[in-house]
């Protein structure tokens, strides 16, 4: 198969992933969208499981703890970053971070993805209820404004920004709200949510020491970073620009 057959292919499962959504929207209620199957399954491979901080690198299942995870995106292009979270709301794995639609398994009216039953540091999580959801983020404009002379005080920037997202068609909430954050790794700085979802890179800027974030309207926020030496200023526009979605409970055994 050729490139262009191939991309022709992916565009042409992305219309009808984007078609079967529109269409289910006057068959579905707040109840959710996601169905998840539990799958006793054999790993391909039985290497052991190495830590990493980048989700799409996937430690090695366990024997028979695969959890299959089939939902339907959001109605809007961008990328997906979804999480799985314990009874106490607390995020436990991070299960895919700016994912493109094809790092999911395309069916014709769902996307799939596989969780391990691990945590972000390869450690086996203990059976029992758990929860899926996550964002998927349209195309953020980020715009470096500059040198910072001085770094703005906490009161200044108090951590969080509030921001009205995009409603999601396929439920019922129409005033859908986040609190982001900002976080910084080794690599460079990301929006987040308050829970420690990663959502959006915002630069690669390594080494960061701390980083700020403020409001500046409605659709855009200014982000502070500094690596010890340089700080400097980052405006990110269209951040309202998300829709959420909830996968709902499901059992790990």
């Amino acid at each position: 198969m050729t490139a262009d057959q191939t991309n022709a292919t992916l565009m042409e499962r992305r219309y009808r992933l984007l078609m079967t959504s529109r269409l289910i929207l006057t068959a579905l209620t707040g109840a959710g969208m996601l169905s998840i199957a539990l799958a006793q399954e054999s790993p391909t491979a039985s290497p052991s499981p190495t830590p990493s901080l980048t989700p799409e690198q996937t430690p090695s299942p366990t024997p028979g703890r695969s959890a299959r995870l089939s939902f339907i995106p959001p109605p809007m292009d961008g990328t997906i970053s979804l999480g799985i979270y314990d009874t106490n709301r607390k995020l436990v794995r991070v299960l895919h971070r700016e994912a493109k639609i094809d790092n999911f398994t395309v069916d014709a009216d769902s996307l799939n993805t596989t969780w391990d039953g691990k945590n972000d540091i390869g450690e086996d999580l203990p059976a029992g209820k758990y929860h899926a959801r996550g964002y998927l983020v349209g195309r953020l404009k980020v715009e470096q404004i500059g040198q910072a002379a001085t770094f703005p005080a906490d009161s200044e920037a108090p951590g969080k920004v509030r921001v009205k997202l995009v409603p999601n068609p396929l439920t019922n909430d129409a005033n859908a709200i986040i609190d982001l954050s900002i976080g910084f790794d080794e690599k460079g700085s990301y929006l987040k949510t308050m829970d420690g979802l990663p959502l959006s890179t915002v630069s690669e800027m390594p080494n960061l020491v701390r980083a700020l974030i403020s409001k500046n309207n409605e659709k855009s926020v200014d982000v502070w970073q500094d690596d010890g030496t340089t700080a400097r200023q980052f405006r990110v526009s269209n951040i309202d620009k998300m829709m959420a979605f909830d996968c709902g409970d499901f059992e790990l055994k």
